[in-house]
């Protein structure tokens, strides 16, 4: 009965995998808003260096690890695949429940997984600046961290909200180098325009993105980082299931069901794209991407063509959206308050290649505490959903009399989010869900955009 499995470092995984590779319907292009037509390589250059921009578009199902990614990757991987024994027992489930610690990073989640490999890409391409958004702070932290390794300047527009309600991760950001600021900040003609608009304004992670573009191609030597959403940031972070598929192998199981809390997507892709793959040619398994109330995406969005930020500087992506003037409700879970999912887990989701899950706040607060008094960690709000999702389905394994095996991404820890804790057991947090028809005035403006093709 062994708590923890270990991979050696020699048997981490040497390639990430690419799900376009194996993608049974292609993933509809970006669109130029302008004309409509799909957006060539050339274009994203003023914000991406080339050999990224080179991944991005890439449809070869392994890209290599460069050596010196993988040299910053020891620092913290191979990450330990627990079996979730304690949580078991107090649920009295014949269900297996398997996390995968990715709160052992220096940073505390799984963000460096791409931050690292980012930070290199663009220091090869002779960049000697970046900027980025951060919703919880913890893409922030995590980039903060990899430009230093790599010895790039580095600006973080963080929302506002997240900015004052998780001070730690900005004195994070600065211990690493990088620089913090509130989003929206009088930094940028975006941010100038919503404070002017509203001095108190909350920020969001659009806002924040298109102050951090605007930021980067007004600068010299400045190249743009985005945390999740995008395809190569996606790849990167499959090097959690890949190892999460030997170490599951080594303990003789496979899953039945794949959970990841699901924001932009990264962490969710990372620990469901080799499963996904495996579904693809045949597998019997679930995979259920979970997100809060406050920000459905996946549960009530539409899938449509919107822009990737608030002020409308991105291309048109194919994703669910709930709009890009999208203004998230102050919930705790900062990294799951984004107003679109990425394409390519969009394009899983229309192709009924995974499930989607939606939890209010307070129940996953709860469920985040009966897993720091079972299991001991103490998870982040963001993690608080999948935990969520796999207690409730361990419980209905319960119910069925299944010896179900529950396999869950553990993204992060919540020590930094201790205020988000006080304010659930003092009662001060509320549940919110967002209606409906909040829904369709956001995406009523979407409507003359082209709509991404079903297969």
């Amino acid at each position: 009965m062994e708590k923890k499995i270990f991979l050696s470092e020699k048997d981490m995984p040497r390639q990430w995998y690419n799900i376009q590779a194996d993608l049974p319907n292609p993933l509809p292009p970006p669109l130029n808003p302008a004309t409509g037509e799909p957006i060539t390589p050339d274009m994203l250059s003023p914000i991406l260096p080339m050999n990224l921009i080179e991944q991005e578009v890439s449809t070869e199902r392994w890209i290599d690890i460069p050596e010196e990614v993988l040299a910053r990757l020891v620092m913290y991987r191979p990450s330990p695949l627990c079996r979730a024994y304690s949580l078991e027992r107090f649920l009295e489930t014949p269900a297996h429940i398997y996390y995968k610690n990715e709160g052992v990073s220096p940073a505390g989640s799984h963000k460096p997984n791409t931050a690292i490999a980012q930070a290199y890409y663009n220091k090869k391409a002779g960049v000697k600046r970046i900027t980025t958004e951060t919703g919880a702070g913890q893409w922030g932290s995590a980039l903060s961290f990899a430009c230093n390794q790599f010895g790039l300047e580095v600006k973080v527009y963080m929302v506002r909200v997240s900015y004052n309600q998780k001070p730690y991760r900005r004195i994070m950001m600065e211990t690493w180098g990088g620089k913090c600021v509130p989003s929206p900040s009088p930094d940028t003609s975006v941010g100038r325009k919503y404070l002017e608009e509203n001095p108190d304004h909350p920020g969001s992670l659009g806002i924040a993105i298109s102050e951090a573009i605007e930021d980067c191609v007004t600068s010299k030597d400045t190249k743009y980082s985005l945390g999740s959403v995008l395809n190569h940031v996606l790849m990167h972070q499959t090097i959690i299931g890949l190892e999460a598929e030997k170490q599951l192998a080594m303990a003789g199981e496979y899953p039945d069901i794949v959970i990841g809390c699901a924001g932009g997507g990264s962490n969710f892709a990372g620990i469901s794209f080799p499963f996904v793959r495996d579904k693809i040619y045949g597998k019997e398994i679930r995979i259920i991407g979970v997100e809060p109330t406050s920000c459905p995406t996946l549960t009530k969005g539409p899938y449509v063509y919107d822009f990737g930020d608030t002020a409308g500087t991105t291309p048109l992506l194919p994703m669910y959206s709930i709009g890009h003037g999208f203004v998230p409700a102050p919930i705790h879970a900062g990294g799951l308050r984004y107003h679109g999912m990425a394409p390519l887990v969009s394009r899983l989701l229309a192709d009924g290649l995974i499930e989607a899950k939606a939890y209010n706040q307070l129940d996953t607060f709860g469920a985040g505490i009966t897993f720091a008094r079972t299991e001991g960690f103490i998870p982040a709000p963001e993690t608080n959903h999948a935990i969520a999702c796999a207690i409730e389905e361990a419980k209905k394994a319960k119910e069925e009399g299944k010896e179900k095996v529950i396999l869950m991404n553990w993204s992060g820890h919540g020590i930094i989010d201790l205020p988000s804790y006080d304010a659930y057991m003092t009662g001060k947090l509320v549940d919110y869900a967002m209606p409906d028809e909040e829904i369709l005035k956001l995406v009523k403006d979407l409507e003359k955009f082209p709509k991404p093709r079903l297969a």
